[in-house]
């Protein structure tokens, strides 16, 4: 049967994209953030997941205002990097796999989580830059993967237990696909970050490093996060971080810590990364 392996969980800043897709990596600032994932480079090359389904937000380029749906799952032959104003990033077309994806729908809804599903998808860099993190540059993705598309743009955003609960069903949906697969699932987006308004550049590291301790050693904890909390605590887009609690939902309560780093900034965001593996992979 298909197996979760590991959970992988990184911010997903867009100026990370654009400072690999125009060369930046070794200047001081970029480098420090890109030497952080060198670790994990190799760790995911060891682990050759056969399929990782990445669990991200789209910023108003598969969806816009007139449709919002709170989770969204792309179960196409592939998806094509979105172009979010000056151009697709130059990565590799997304292969899916639509043989999971479709079991992994219809297992998640008669569990009575109302996904969406869509068989056509542009994915933006809320996806690509998780893939360019951990691959780095190949001409094409080793692996298969499946989009899980999350609105935490407009209110009300899922709530971390929803999230977490929801990462549950996805763990019974993929080990009752009868392929032997290996499967890592991400969880993008975040950490504490602001973008506009009067508190525009906020960083809130304590928050951050907890939430981290959380997901590695007492989910629990995390998943009790209110809305108001993220949003005091993390800013406005700190919501982020529910997505996080979808890959951890699909992992064992008690995990083994592989990798962890935590830098600020990163384009005026705080740039944070775990990898968790289950127990007996």
């Amino acid at each position: 049967m298909a197996k979760i392996v590991a959970g992988v969980f990184t911010s997903h800043v867009p100026a990370i994209g654009a400072a690999l897709d125009n060369g930046k990596t070794a200047e001081p600032y970029w480098q420090r953030v890109f030497g952080g994932y060198e670790k994990s480079k190799e760790w995911i090359a060891k682990v050759k997941p056969d399929v990782c389904i990445v669990v991200f937000n789209d910023h108003a380029t598969a969806f816009s205002v007139d449709i919002v749906p709170t989770f969204a799952l792309g179960c196409a032959e592939e998806f094509i990097p979105a172009d979010e104003g000056w151009g697709p990033r130059p990565v590799p077309v997304v292969k899916g796999h639509p043989e999971l994806a479709a079991h992994i729908a219809q297992s998640v809804i008669l569990d009575e989580f109302d996904l969406t599903i869509v068989n056509k998808m542009e994915v933006d860099h809320g996806l690509t830059v998780p893939l360019s993190l951990m691959f780095g540059q190949p001409d094409e993705w080793p692996c298969k993967i499946i989009p899980l598309a999350v609105n935490v743009v407009l209110f009300p955003p899922p709530t971390g237990n929803r999230c977490y609960n929801l990462g549950k069903a996805i763990r019974k949906a993929v080990e009752s696909y009868p392929e032997d697969l290996r499967v890592a699932i991400f969880g993008t987006g975040g950490m504490s970050h602001q973008i506009s308004g009067q508190r525009a550049g906020l960083i809130n590291s304590e928050f951050d490093k907890a939430f981290l301790d959380a997901l590695a050693t007492d989910p629990g904890k995390a998943v009790g996060i209110k809305h108001v909390e993220y949003m005091r605590e993390a800013g406005a887009e700190g919501i982020e971080m529910v997505m996080w609690l979808v890959a951890r939902g699909a992992l064992d309560e008690e995990v083994n810590e592989v990798y962890r780093f935590y830098t600020v900034p990163a384009s005026n965001t705080a740039v944070g990364h775990l990898i968790l593996e289950n127990k007996v992979a």
